[in-house]
């Protein structure tokens, strides 16, 4: 697992540090750069897996396309302007990336001392570095080289799925098998089930936490003409037990894909999911992390995930070192920070305060400063 990331000078991240456990949870208010701090990792993935060039391969990782200046941050600085850095590291290895944009093509920025140098000396000087990665972002063009792959990181998505593509079930992903909004869904739940029905079966166990449903299947005579599965409720008369996806409410769809995404042996063991309280119940949020805790132990998976829905917050054990939450804010010159939280005892024989208690009034941050 990656244990500890550092990003300087990325948007509105001009220096930030995270310890991270198997569950992060990043809570707080809107535009405080959460969904920044995922992109410069997945920025970091695509470096490291040789696919830094070409707009439609970032974003097929969840990053919001900009002009590379865009990518920088804006403050204040000193006589580093063009330079975002970011450092993973796990216990075995600590792996720095430097990316660097000039508008002179015939510059290059070098990693260790910071000196002016040809591409000659540029290539010379990484060659002797240790690790490290030295990227520069050219009019056109991009030129960087790679030493070696970090575990997990080439594979780190931003998964963000939208009603749409979970209803229709028409689109292909990009990135198989499954795409950052939801693209591929019915194809790998329709190869899980012929070749894994093990995996499948666990898929259909897991989403027991709802209430009304019984189980899921794909029809064996539409599993070729058509793109559509049969979800029962069991309340329903027999007979008319069974919707498909474009019946079934919004919020199931976004549970059947979390749960393939962590259950699925083929989906990235290391990612993030953007905004997943989006269209959920505050206690199905909180049910819902607890079991996504579980299965991302059971199947060696590491998650960021981002939301505004404090309901969220009750399903983590703090206690746990796998769990752990983190708000995410901006300061006063706006520099985007962390803050983890860590579970305190109670005192006096009370009960601790629940966290979306301690959110809502405002005791951990993540508020908006001006309601």
């Amino acid at each position: 697992m990656i244990q500890h990331i550092k990003i300087e000078n990325y948007k509105s991240i001009p220096s930030l540090e995270l310890d991270l456990g198997r569950v992060n949870v990043f809570i707080g208010e809107n535009g405080s750069g959460k969904t920044n701090i995922l992109e410069v990792v997945a920025l970091g993935s695509a470096i490291i897996d040789d696919n830094l060039a070409g707009d439609d391969l970032l974003a097929s990782k969840g990053i919001r396309i900009a002009d590379y200046n865009l990518m920088f941050s804006g403050f204040k600085k000193s006589d580093i302007d063009n330079i975002v850095k970011v450092t993973f590291s796990n216990d075995k290895q600590s792996f720095p990336l430097t990316i660097i944009h000039i508008d002179d093509p015939g510059e290059y920025w070098i990693l260790k001392n910071k000196e002016y140098a040809t591409r000659e000396e540029a290539e010379s000087i990484w060659a002797d570095s240790k690790g490290d990665i030295l990227v520069v972002l050219e009019k056109g063009r991009d030129f960087y080289r790679n030493k070696i792959r970090l575990t997990n990181i080439p594979d780190f998505l931003i998964y963000c799925p939208e009603n749409t593509y979970l209803r229709r079930f028409e689109e292909e992903a990009q990135v198989r098998p499954l795409g950052i909004r939801g693209e591929g869904l019915f194809s790998h739940l329709a190869d899980l089930a012929r070749k894994e029905p093990p995996i499948f079966r666990k898929i259909n166990e897991t989403l027991q936490l709802i209430d009304w449903f019984g189980d899921f299947e794909i029809p064996n005579d539409l599993l070729f003409t058509e793109r559509r599965i049969h979800i029962r409720d069991r309340y329903l008369e027999e007979g008319i037990q069974y919707i498909d996806q474009r019946s079934s409410n919004q919020g199931f769809l976004y549970l059947l894909f979390y749960v393939t995404l962590f259950v699925s042996p083929h989906t990235p063991k290391f990612f993030a999911i953007d905004n997943i309280d989006n269209a959920l119940n505050p206690k199905l949020c909180s049910k819902l992390i607890e079991v996504l805790v579980q299965l991302a132990k059971e199947n060696g998976k590491q998650v960021i995930v981002t939301a505004h829905n404090p309901g969220l917050l009750d399903g983590l054990n703090l206690n746990d070192e796998e769990q752990r939450l983190f708000v995410i804010s901006r300061n006063k010159l706006g520099h985007t920070k962390s803050l983890r939280i860590e579970q305190k005892p109670s005192t006096n024989g009370h009960e601790p305060v629940r966290l979306s208690e301690q959110f809502l009034r405002g005791y951990i941050g993540g508020l908006p400063k001006n309601f």
